[in-house]
């Protein structure tokens, strides 16, 4: 088969999904490589180390698409791509189906398969870690004066305290954060619905970090004294109030800093999104940190960690073909999001309305055993095709 690498086009985005490391095991395999010019560029890998490889270099996505039979870049694919797909083309990309209604009939209409490869992750997506500990950091950076926030210094000085930090969500991206700012010696606080989580991440810090159930009533009352907050909850594209209201902003100090690593619209009030080119506003006497990619700013070991988690799916659809790829692998089965001009994705139908079918059954194996996976998420569906 041919595999094409795009450039991913997204502002302030560095990264790559397939480093020479990825292209030298796929052609390994048999397979013919095409890599865009300048896909590995703003992460450290120049051209003639994919062609060292045995990669083909193109120059534009047209041939890119035109040529290959697996396509994959990054980040979601942008309405001037929507063309070029072709039937039965294989896509992999961070789709983000849910919040993308017209991406998602564009890959409908070309009648492509296409993967969600934020949700083909086993172990926890490395962009979640990355985006963790990156965010962690541009934190404290927006905290600085100089910045619009209150001036205060990760693990304090002599006579002045240190920062005081929430973090929401005790999942790989809440882990990442908390990493670092335990490193660095800031006083941390998390929050997570789930006890056991809580458990486990009091046992993984030494019980050096405190724990609390996450509810509007415990982030009401811990607001006021924090300096940082860091949202890393994945919040439900269905929900009809905020985790974080205005109101609860307001009783922030002045020149305290939200950031919002998950950037999902509705968890806080006070959010929109904001680029790596102008990062952060006050709003409420608050400085938000928003940025979509954060993972973006540290490129090449983001590029590295991702390509590697990503290359056992790319090496599977290649060498065994989608159906056989997705008996043996549940995560890889889960993020199937359209198949010849079927929705397969749960959240996607339960969020759009859009009638949907099984990965399985429209792929003709749910009689064999499969490799299982947990649900992606808790959204639900019954809204099935009839065929």
């Amino acid at each position: 088969m041919k595999f094409g690498l795009l450039k991913d086009i997204k502002i302030g985005e560095f990264r790559t999904i397939a480093t020479p490391a990825e292209v030298n095991a796929i052609v390994g395999d048999g397979h013919e490589v095409y890599v865009q010019r300048g896909a590995g560029e703003g992460a450290g890998f120049p051209d003639e180390s994919y062609v060292k490889e045995g990669a083909k270099l193109l120059d534009t996505m047209e041939e890119i698409y035109a040529t290959c039979d697996l396509v994959t870049k990054v980040k979601e694919i942008e309405p001037h791509e929507y063309p070029l797909l072709r039937e039965n083309q294989i896509v992999l990309t961070c789709i983000h189906p849910a919040a993308h209604p017209e991406e998602v009939q564009a890959l409908l209409d070309s009648k492509c398969i296409a993967f969600t490869a934020e949700d083909a992750h086993r172990y926890g997506s490395p962009n979640c870690e990355a985006a963790g500990k990156q965010g962690a950091l541009m934190g404290l950076e927006s905290l600085q004066s100089i910045h619009g926030g209150k001036g205060k210094f990760v693990n304090g000085l002599g006579g002045a305290p240190g920062v005081k930090a929430l973090v929401l969500g005790g999942g790989t991206v809440g882990r990442a954060v908390t990493s670092v700012l335990h490193a660095l010696g800031a006083w941390v606080t998390v929050m997570d619905v789930n006890v056991g989580c809580l458990r486990d991440i009091g046992k993984q810090f030494n019980e050096e970090v405190n724990t609390m159930i996450s509810n509007r009533y415990n982030i009401q009352k811990l607001l006021p004294e924090i300096d940082v907050v860091y949202n890393c909850v994945k919040w439900p594209k269905d929900a009809t109030d905020f985790m974080i209201t205005r109101e609860m902003v307001r009783s922030m100090e002045k020149g305290s800093v939200i950031v919002d690593i998950s950037n999902d619209v509705g968890a806080i009030e006070t959010f929109h999104e904001t680029t790596h080119d102008d990062p952060r506003y006050i709003e409420e006497g608050v400085v938000h940190y928003c940025v979509s990619n954060i993972p973006g700013s540290i490129a090449q070991s983001t590029s590295i960690a991702y390509s590697a988690s990503l290359l056992p799916h790319f090496r599977s659809i290649l060498n065994n073909g989608v159906a056989e790829a997705c008996v043996r692998d549940g995560f890889l089965r889960r993020s199937l999001t359209t198949y010849k001009g079927y929705l397969t994705h749960e959240e996607t139908s339960a969020i759009q309305n859009r009638p949907w079918i099984r990965p399985e059954d429209i792929l003709g194996i749910a009689d064999r055993k499969l490799d299982m996976a947990p649900p992606a998420t808790g959204t639900k569906s019954e809204n099935f095709i009839k065929k």
